[in-house]
């Protein structure tokens, strides 16, 4: 009987070893191995790895994109405005050993210096910049997050302005100048278009008083364009230089 248990012990300590000491990663997969609490060359995997622990430990880093979503950070713009943003970060594991040797917790780190890169760049801004210029805030925070992260074994792929909260305030403010906007537009196309029409009229006169005849053939068709009208009484002045030009053709 005490064989037994010695024996039911073996196989059980062998069991747990042989499942310490095999392990298997996926393709996206790295392990940052230690002996003896010394960093390895090389990290290991995909596939079969064998880890023979107690004096080997390993520690798995994903190699996968990560999608981090910085949460709404308060930021007064140059211009003074309080604004609420968040961003998305897109960024990965080049350096499996730089990243968990050289940093603690390489998803926190990242996290906090994304917040406080985003405070920073974007207090520098101005409102109209923040609202119109997103594209060149988006590559500036990119490139300032990746500098930083680099000697963690981290790269950053991109960065993406998600959301701009402004005041009640702000929005009414800005709703009127739009509105303000709308209606100059609306002002100078119907200033230039009376501009237009008076040259147009300016020149028409011009030929009209050169050529008495188109003078009389324009009365004239105004007068049948009077007389489709349904009107029961009509009265219009008959001009004397119509006459004029009549008598002058008899005599």
């Amino acid at each position: 009987m005490p064989f037994g248990f010695g024996f039911i012990a073996i196989v059980f300590i062998g069991l747990f070893l042989f499942s310490r000491w095999v392990n298997i990663l996926r393709e996206y997969e790295r392990a940052v191995t230690f002996w003896l609490g010394r960093l390895s060359s090389h990290p290991k995997g995909p596939g079969l790895v064998l880890i023979f622990w107690p004096f080997e430990t390993m520690v798995k880093v994903s190699m996968q994109t990560i999608v981090h979503d910085v949460p709404p950070q308060d930021i007064i713009t140059r211009d003074n405005v309080s604004v609420k943003v968040n961003a998305i970060v897109y960024f990965r594991v080049v350096d499996p050993q730089r990243a968990i040797v050289e940093v603690q917790n390489y998803l926190l780190a990242t996290s906090q210096l994304a917040q406080t890169t985003l405070r920073s760049v974007l207090g520098q801004a101005e409102l109209d910049d923040l609202l119109a210029e997103r594209d060149k805030l988006n590559a500036k925070l990119q490139v300032i997050i990746d500098q930083h992260t680099e000697p963690w074994g981290i790269k950053v792929s991109m960065v993406e302005l998600k959301n701009i909260d402004l005041p009640q305030e702000m929005q009414r403010a800005m709703a009127k100048q739009a509105e303000a906007e709308r209606e100059k537009r609306a002002k100078i196309i119907h200033a230039e278009g009376e501009l237009q029409a008076s040259v147009k009229l300016a020149e028409a006169g011009q030929i009209v008083s050169g050529n008495p005849v188109t003078l009389q053939l324009r009365y004239l068709q105004t007068l049948t364009e009077i007389s489709a009208e349904k009107n029961s009484t009509i009265i219009f002045p008959f001009p004397i230089d119509l006459i004029k030009a009549f008598t002058k053709n008899l005599t």
